[in-house]
């Protein structure tokens, strides 16, 4: 028990180690995404660590298979090279006896993944997708703020006002700065530019939101050339397009696993099928990464390092491709995913008892016996 324990801590804590710096890379990165959306004024910056904490079960549920990988190969790889593992063989610690102790702390990540997966992660995207949908009511007026620039998504269109009310009623000094799509005489006019003393919301029976603005002028005319048009108005209506956030989140991401299981479509047969497989990750993986652990001391812990991704890579894609051609009917659902996870557990299965094996085939028996 106490060489178990030791084992289990030393992988269980390179798991952490691991798994923290990757999910802080990760949210760094949609964290940046989120804060130009809000920039842009399509997202309220109130809801972005909301966002971000909805979506942490998603981001785990792929980090923590990874992350035991990883968390095998380091800590077993340091143990090699300090011949900690060689003393542990001597005292009687065989490869399968190794293997063993190591499903433990797996079953332990797979249980947690399974959680994740099954139930968490798409909790997780039905709380984001219904932020997402109150900020896509939302319209360029909503997300003003006094005193900076805004700008929609495709820069058609730049709004700046310098006061407005606490109940975003009334705005003041307003400039919107427009593309402008329709033509007068067959020519271009380029660029608009409204000037207001003052704006108002008006909201239409059907739904439409209009900018009313009162007292200002409209310049009209293509940037470079001396033809602009100015109008003076008092008062004049700015229909106000609502603002699309973009996300990375199909539906069937927030559908629950119960409403999966009880589903014949293919794409929802195929989504219960890859939250299945991520705990069945973990355990294949496993059978993977502790014979590749086994480093000479001479070589280094880390010769065996960047094989054993590009095989976790490829043991990923393969499963996303085998997703993706399960959704448009090229792959059987009885083979589905099954045929991926079959393929590398075979692969494990040789590396785990390979040398076993060899010595049985050369008719001697292994140096150390299970």
């Amino acid at each position: 028990m106490i060489v178990f324990r030791y084992l289990s801590r030393e992988v269980l804590t390179t798991l952490g180690a691991v798994s923290a710096v990757l999910l802080v890379i990760i949210m760094s990165g949609r964290f940046i995404k989120y804060l130009a959306q809000a920039a842009q004024g399509l997202l309220d910056p109130g809801v972005l660590l909301l966002i971000m904490a909805y979506r942490i079960p998603g981001f785990l549920q792929l980090i923590l298979p990874l992350g035991l990988f990883l968390g095998f190969l380091l800590a077993y790889g340091r143990l090699y090279l300090d011949s900690e593992m060689t003393v542990l063989t001597a005292t009687g610690l065989s490869p399968r006896r190794l293997l063993a102790y190591s499903m433990a702390p797996a079953a332990v990540v797979a249980l947690v993944v399974a959680w994740l997966s099954l139930s968490l992660a798409p909790l997780g995207v039905q709380k984001v997708t219904t932020i997402l949908n109150q900020q896509d009511a939302m319209t360029e007026f909503d997300t003003l703020e006094p005193g900076r620039f805004q700008s929609l998504r495709d820069n058609s269109r730049v709004t700046y006002t310098e006061r407005l009310s606490a109940d975003r009623s009334q705005l003041g000094g307003v400039f919107i700065s427009e593309r402008n799509t329709s033509t007068a005489g067959g020519k271009d006019r380029g660029v608009g530019v409204l000037v207001a003393d003052t704006g108002r919301q008006e909201i239409h029976p059907d739904g439409s939101r209009y900018l009313i603005l009162q007292n200002g002028f409209r310049y009209d005319g293509v940037p470079g050339q001396a033809d602009y048009r100015a109008v003076q108005y008092d008062t004049y209506g700015v229909l106000l397009p609502k603002p699309a956030v973009s996300e990375d989140i199909s539906e069937r991401d927030a559908v629950t696993t119960g409403e999966l299981m009880r589903s014949n479509e293919l794409q929802y047969r195929g989504e219960l099928q890859w939250r299945l497989s991520l705990p069945i990750l973990v355990f294949v993986v496993t059978l993977i990464a502790v014979p590749l652990a086994k480093v000479n001391p001479r070589q280094g812990r880390f010769l065996k390092l960047l094989p054993a991704i590009l095989l976790y890579m490829a043991y990923l894609s393969l499963l996303i491709a085998a997703r993706g051609a399960l959704d448009k009917g090229r792959l059987p659902p009885a083979i589905g995913l099954w045929g991926v996870h079959l393929l590398f557990l075979v692969l494990g299965l040789l590396l785990a008892f390979w040398e076993p094996l060899k010595a049985r085939l050369r008719g001697r028996k292994p140096e150390v016996a299970a």
